[in-house]
């Protein structure tokens, strides 16, 4: 994969626990994770709208 090997991945991942810390990892992780899902929906070319009529929304409102 780009040519990085295993030493060079254990540095990335060094480098970043030193700048973002151990806490934050998952939030980062859940975040990169969410992004590669919607990407890929876009991707695939489905355009979703979703239509609501006027009177739904002012039901919701009272």
């Amino acid at each position: 994969m780009f040519g990085f090997g295993m030493p060079e991945m254990i540095i990335i991942l060094v480098i970043v626990l030193v700048v973002f810390g151990a806490g934050r990892l998952p939030e980062i992780g859940g975040a990169l994770g969410k992004s590669i899902r919607n990407f890929k929906k876009a991707a695939d070319g489905k355009d979703e709208i979703e239509i609501k009529p006027k009177g739904e929304e002012s039901d919701k409102k009272s």
